[in-house]
Parts: C-alpha cells; structure tokens; sequence
C-alpha cells in the first residue's frame, strides 16, 4: 500500500506543479473533490480494517507476553521482567506514514471541501475593472448559497434560493473559458434592455441615477479618473470613466444571442435573453465584460461576493462592500 500511495500523491503533486508552471489547465473544484474522494477511502480503509488489525496485533503481543510470564512462572522463575511497555503497544497502534498522508488528513481536507464548496469561497481580484469597489489585490469572500445550492465542479443546481438583482456583485465562471472566474456587476437580468450609450447606463428606458464626485487617482496607473455614484435597484456603489476613452465598444467577439446586440458609435445596446445575465466592471472603460464577449448563463454563477477579508498592502479595506 506504501507503493500506491506514493504513486497517488505523486500524481497529485504532478497535476499541481503542472498547473502552477502553465503546463495544464488545472480545476481547483476537482483536484479537491478527487482528494476529498482518495482521503476519504483512505479514511475509511484505516477506520474498518487497518486499525482493527493493528489493535489485533497488539492484543496477540500482550497475550503472547502473558503467556510467557505463565510458562517462565511454572518453572519456578518467579521474577520476570515482560511487561509489554507502552512505548511497543504505542509502535504498533501508530499509522505508517501513507495513513498518516491520507486518512490523517481526510477531516481536514472534508471541512474544506464542504465550506467551500456550498457555504463560502475565497478569491482574489486579480485586476481593476471593479474599481473603486474593489482593488487589486482584494482577498474577497464569496456566499455559494446565496443564489441557490450547486454541485461542485460540474455546478449544477440542486437547491433554489435566491435570483440575482441588478447591482449585485458576483462571481460566475468566464463563458469564453469556463475554467477562469470572474467578478463584475449584475446591471440586467433575464428580459431587461441595457443600454450604455455615451457612457451612461440605461436599463428598460430609465437611466441609472448617477452623480459625480471628485476624481479618483489610481495608484497603480498613476492617473486621475472621473467617478460617480450610481443607484441601481436602491444599491448604491461608485464607478470610474476615462475621458480618453471613446464611447464605443471596440473588439467584440462572437458570442451567443449576440444578434440581441446593437453596436455603434455611442455604445451598445442588448436585450437580455432568459436565463442569461448582462455583466458590468464599475470601472467602465477599463473592464472586459458582457459588452465584449456577451450574457452570462445562469449555469455559470458560482456565488454572490458580500465581503473583503483581507488587503495586505491596505488593512482598511477590509470589511463588507454592499
């Protein structure tokens, strides 16, 4: 069993350096489904058969000393040393090292899998396009029950919870490239008309209320931004525009229901398909989202961020956003 294990976790290890050096698309969702799955036989090999056998090893030593001690006192030897100590009993109740690997950390690792995989999940804001809401390096939290309760890796819904609301921030997989996640806005739902035509958001008809404030400097681009303050569905967040950016949509992919798009010089218009969800970055001129590659299925929706944990460059962003 040593063998196999060491061939297990070398695969394991393999699939994770592989990753980590861009050689394979990795699945974090799955690679901890499949350690929860090995940990788990492990864990259950360990609590029905090898201990048992190791306890059974232990009751034969102790018997076997007994018996000794019995045969050594018919022969009239009466002072005998052959108490089974218990550093002996503690070498042969003791996990080898492949036990150690697996079932040791099976608890640890089922306690991971279930936070994670239906109560909350951690990320990182890798970029700015939900600037001034989020920064870079944001350490955010994410609620997996909030719009109902999925099963890891393929996401299917099992349990309905919630609908997403227009202004919600969410996380939900890229529908270019399912395997990356990203965070914008929610700024239509299924049905809606969004328009964002010379940088003013527009939703069945009525534009979002938006005020200015003064400039936002950007630290990491050493430049100024205008900023405003929308109100959408009583949600209340700031987004950024640069001027020296032009109104219009520039380097649109293919992308589905894309026919329920108008482009031109002013922006975009798009009719929001059912089931479908039109995304938005609060940093408007610097944000890949629904305007460029299209609407995010509701299949896609992976959980409703609601909280900042940790900034390590600015303590004071921590706390909740909404």
């Amino acid at each position: 069993m040593s063998s196999v294990t060491a061939l297990v976790l070398a695969a394991f290890l393999a699939y994770a350096a592989g990753w980590y050096f861009g050689f394979i698309e990795g699945n974090f969702a799955l690679l901890l489904l499949l350690a929860t799955v090995v940990t788990g036989v492990y864990w259950l090999a360990e609590r029905f058969y090898f201990l048992p056998q190791r306890r059974r090893a232990v009751e034969r030593a102790e018997q076997e000393v007994g018996q000794r001690r019995e045969e050594l006192q018919r022969q009239g030897i009466d002072k005998v040393d052959l108490q089974f100590e218990e550093a002996a009993r503690h070498r042969l109740l003791a996990q080898p090292w492949w036990l150690d690997w697996t079932a040791g950390l099976f608890p640890v690792i089922l306690a991971v899998f279930v936070l994670r995989s239906f109560i909350v999940e951690p990320f990182k804001i890798p970029s700015g396009s939900m600037i001034p809401t989020l920064r870079v390096g944001d350490l955010i939290l994410v609620n997996k029950f909030h719009y109902g309760v999925r099963l890891p890796v393929i996401n299917t819904k099992i349990i309905e919870n919630h609908q997403p609301q227009r202004g919600d921030v969410i996380v939900f997989r890229y529908p270019p490239q399912p395997s990356l996640d990203y965070i914008k806005r929610v700024v239509g739902v299924p049905g809606d008309e969004v328009a964002y035509l010379n940088k003013q958001l527009t939703v069945n008809g009525q534009a979002v209320p938006k005020e200015a404030l003064p400039d936002f400097f950007d630290s990491d681009s050493m430049r100024y931004a205008k900023q405003f303050r929308e109100t959408l569905e009583g949600k209340r967040y700031g987004t950024l525009n640069d001027d020296d950016r032009p109104a219009f949509v520039p380097g649109v992919s293919d992308f589905d229901y894309k026919d329920q798009c108008r482009y031109s010089v002013e922006g975009v218009v798009c009719k929001v398909p059912q089931g479908h969800y039109f995304m938005m970055g609060d940093n408007r001129d610097n944000s890949l989202d629904s305007r460029f590659w299209g609407f995010v299925p509701e299949g896609n929706i992976v959980g409703k961020a609601f909280f900042v944990w940790m900034n390590f460059g600015d303590l004071g962003r921590i706390g909740s956003f909404e």
